[in-house]
């Protein structure tokens, strides 16, 4: 019976809190379609949420980029294949590596900022100094910073793109001896517009994702300073669950059927 018990409060707590994040959704939405948007709150969290973002973007790109086109490099140069690996590390940095690395660093940083900030204001107050003055806490404080990930997000995806098939390019340029000529060729044949369209479209859902989730940890927050860690905590965690579980799912429905 323990363990009945066990299953069934689990699932309950996972309807609960899918239903939350559903009802969330659907009020934002409602106040994007009406256009009740504080565009200056939208452009600052766009500078804090996507422009500070930029420089552990790029890290984490380039030396991606740089390890997969080492390993790929050697293993082509070997096989007398090494005019392939500028499409190998293309193809892979575009359709997965790209979206899906700067959503995870992202989730990271921003998403436990968003949680800790709203969670903040929860446990001191705010949020009900906002609702007794007649304010919505999701005009105020989830619009802007879903509206900011969701442009700024695919941007950071092409940044981390180009920097990851540069860097890719400078290794096996000085590692195999590969020209920047021929890496670039492969990469031209390897990738189309559709294959960036697609990325960006992962960009997006993961964006949407990274809000929802770190806005309701934080507009669920309970129990002070430790409550703010725990929601911010949680907030990363299944961000980047979620981020996984979405890219294989979105990969399947964008490639895997075609």
């Amino acid at each position: 019976m323990k363990m009945l018990e066990d299953v069934g409060r689990k699932t309950n707590d996972f309807l609960e809190y899918a239903g939350g994040i559903a009802l969330l959704g659907a009020e934002t939405a409602g106040s994007i379609v009406r256009l009740r948007i504080r565009v200056g709150e939208t452009v600052n969290q766009c500078y804090l949420l996507g422009v500070q973002s930029i420089s552990i973007v790029l890290l984490t790109a380039l030396f991606t980029g740089m390890v997969f086109s080492l390993e790929s490099a050697e293993q082509a140069v070997q096989f007398g294949i090494g005019s392939l690996v500028g499409g190998a590390v293309a193809y892979t940095s575009v359709r997965e590596l790209g979206p899906m690395l700067s959503a995870v660093v992202v989730a990271g940083r921003v998403g436990a900022a968003i949680a800790a900030e709203i969670g903040s204001m929860v446990v001191t107050e705010q949020v009900e100094a906002l609702q007794s003055l007649g304010l919505s806490p999701t005009r105020f404080l989830v619009v802007p910073r879903l509206l900011a990930l969701v442009l700024m997000l695919p941007l950071l995806a092409i940044v981390a793109d180009v920097v990851s098939v540069y860097g890719g390019m400078w290794i096996a340029q000085s590692y195999a001896h590969i020209s920047n000529d021929v890496f670039i060729s492969s990469a031209r044949q390897a990738i189309g517009f559709s294959d960036v369209i697609k990325g960006l479209l992962k960009s997006l859902v993961f964006a949407v994702i990274i809000a929802m989730v770190g806005s309701y940890q934080g507009l669920t927050t309970r129990g002070g300073a430790a409550g703010v860690g725990k929601s911010t905590t949680g907030a990363v965690v299944l961000s980047i669950i979620l981020i996984f579980i979405t890219n294989f799912v979105l990969s399947y429905l964008l490639y895997g059927t075609s």
